[in-house]
């Protein structure tokens, strides 16, 4: 096998395997950034060794392992081995075989590790831009560079941000545990939101050439997934999870062959993906079966899910989903859910009736500079047959929005 094909398979491997690793040695050294360094180390170690021994059976118990022994010498170096006996004492009998018979490792306790991981990763001491740089690094496994370029940001900027959050959960002493409580009810909301953002981007990039960046909505379907398996007890985690997976089922129909948009109301929905449909109206119903009201993922997720029965745009229960927007917004206020509201009320009361629920939104602050207020506005009023007024619209929206795509969409609507 060329020397680069093995470069690349064992990467490759790194790369799936890489939270586990970061998760199991930051329960030794208490620090995300210096686990890290760490796991990279045990990646050097595999790209040197296992092109002559062979990959082991289970790479991702000897990359732990690895990984591991070097945290204990790292934190032998810099405490006496007695004091620190104490503190890590379980740790350090768990690492004390060869990686090469670490298999044996109990994998729930990589589970809660990376549990711990993924709480440390969205403490509410970053910045939500910080939370997500962070997971999509020691989570999503994503390079400096790729997220850099997801969120078409400068690389440097992305660096420094996640330089910053490693050395903020140090500085502030973030505990390497999941917590409990209140406080482990406000951390999953954050965890929660960092997921849902990151999705959120994939499928409707605010920016750059292409309206949807699928790797995105993959590793944000991914961490739901890792989620809803370590906390299957949290009817929310479930929720955003089926939220995700009906989204992301119709991925392929949001865009044409040559990548521009294409509206709810023209995709075509034998491209939905129905195996994610079903696994997310499966993780809805387990959400529902964990009782007690539904929160705020639940209810985008029952929405989403009213798209996915419908049979076609015409056909869809809008009355059912502005009932469900008037829920959101109870528990959840947002100008922005207000804005959704409007468009399921003119769907089922006629867009006179949005209309008016928007030009009742137009003054929000909030809303001053987001292109979809014109252009929700604009189809209302092409509805209603106002053309010259709905023109004036599509072209506010366009001039306000970034991403290429849909600029060129709203335009050919201008156009008429």
């Amino acid at each position: 096998m060329p020397v680069s094909t093995e470069k690349d398979a064992v990467e490759a491997v790194f790369r799936i395997e890489a939270p586990r690793v970061i998760a199991a040695v930051a329960r030794i050294v208490r620090d995300v950034g210096i686990a890290e360094e760490l796991a990279q180390d045990a990646l050097v170690a595999a790209l040197e060794r296992w092109p002559e021994a062979g990959v082991p059976d289970n790479p991702g118990a000897w990359l732990t392992a690895t990984a591991r022994h070097r945290a204990v010498d790292l934190v032998r170096r810099r405490e006496t081995y007695a004091r620190k006996l104490a503190e890590i004492g379980r740790d350090l009998d768990e690492v004390a075989v060869e990686p090469e018979f670490a298999a044996a490792e109990d994998p729930d306790a990589i589970d809660d590790d990376l549990l711990r991981l993924i709480f440390t990763a969205c403490h509410p001491v970053l910045s939500t831009e910080a939370r997500i740089a962070l997971t999509l690094r020691l989570l999503g496994g994503l390079t400096t560079d790729e997220i850099a370029r997801a969120f078409l940001a400068p690389e440097s900027t992305v660096a420094q941000r996640i330089s910053r959050a490693k050395r903020s959960l140090a500085k502030a002493g973030v505990p390497f545990e999941v917590p409990y409580g209140p406080e482990r009810a406000e951390r999953l909301a954050s965890v929660l939101e960092v997921i849902y953002l990151v999705f959120n981007e994939g499928y409707a990039a605010t920016a750059g050439d292409d309206l949807v960046r699928p790797a995105l909505c993959e590793d944000a379907l991914r961490l739901a997934r890792v989620l809803a398996g370590l906390m299957p007890e949290e009817p929310e985690v479930h929720a955003l999870a089926a939220l995700l997976e009906i989204q992301a089922s119709r991925t392929g129909a949001r865009t044409d062959a040559t990548g521009a948009p294409v509206l709810l109301a023209d995709q075509n929905r034998s491209r939905w993906n129905r195996l994610l449909i079903r696994r997310g109206f499966a993780a809805l119903t387990r959400a529902g079966e964990l009782g007690g009201a539904p929160g705020p993922y639940a209810l985008q997720a029952a929405i989403a899910a009213c798209h996915a029965r419908a049979a076609s745009y015409e056909e869809t229960d809008w009355a059912a989903i502005a009932a469900l927007y008037r829920r959101l917004a109870a528990i959840a206020p947002s100008p922005v859910v207000e804005l959704n509201r409007a468009v399921a009320v003119s769907m089922a009361e006629g867009p006179g009736a949005g209309l008016a629920l928007v030009d009742a939104l137009a003054a929000d602050p909030a809303l001053r500079a987001y292109h979809l207020l014109p252009s929700v506005r604009g189809d209302l009023l092409e509805r209603l047959g106002r053309t010259e007024e709905a023109r004036a619209e599509f072209l506010r929206a366009a001039e306000l929005t970034r991403n290429a795509r849909e600029r060129e969409l709203l335009r050919a609507r201008a156009a008429g």
